[in-house]
């Protein structure tokens, strides 16, 4: 079980695009199976999010923690799938975003999965078209695509 035990910014930077959230020594750090583990700054130092869409940008950034002679890299992908990341992360980063009206993490993660659902069903029907021979339905189908 990993989750964050805290997570604070040593300052941040913010320009017209994004928000700069710099990591450092002793502010930020997890528990993996009730242990914890302190970030260290060999690889990501900073977490980017997009004023505009508020979502995080550096997603392939692996950071590092250490316990101990221990080493664990987890990836930007690994800590946004934790829920308790993301909250501390957005009410860090809510000061500057733009002044567009606030979209909850949920929110465009259930429309990225219903997109997801909707492009295999698609696929699903463009199959049965070929099964079943359908030119016509099939060429309408791979349009919407």
């Amino acid at each position: 079980m990993i989750s964050v035990r805290m997570l604070k910014p040593y300052y941040i930077k913010a320009d017209d695009d994004y928000v700069r959230i710099i990591l450092a020594y002793q502010y930020f750090s997890v528990l993996i199976n009730d242990s914890v583990y302190q970030f260290i700054p060999i690889e990501g130092k900073e977490i980017r999010i997009n004023r505009r869409t508020r979502k995080v940008e550096n997603i392939g950034t692996r950071f590092a923690f250490q316990k101990g002679k221990d080493i664990v890299y987890m990836t930007m992908t690994e800590l946004i799938s934790l829920p308790d990341f993301m909250t501390q992360l957005h009410n860090i980063a809510k000061a500057y975003y733009d002044g567009m009206e606030e979209v909850s993490f949920q929110t465009e993660n259930t429309h990225q999965i219903m997109e997801e659902l909707e492009k295999l069903n698609i696929k699903r029907l463009i199959d049965q078209a070929l099964d079943e021979h359908d030119e016509e339905t099939f060429r309408e189908l791979v349009k919407l695509l």
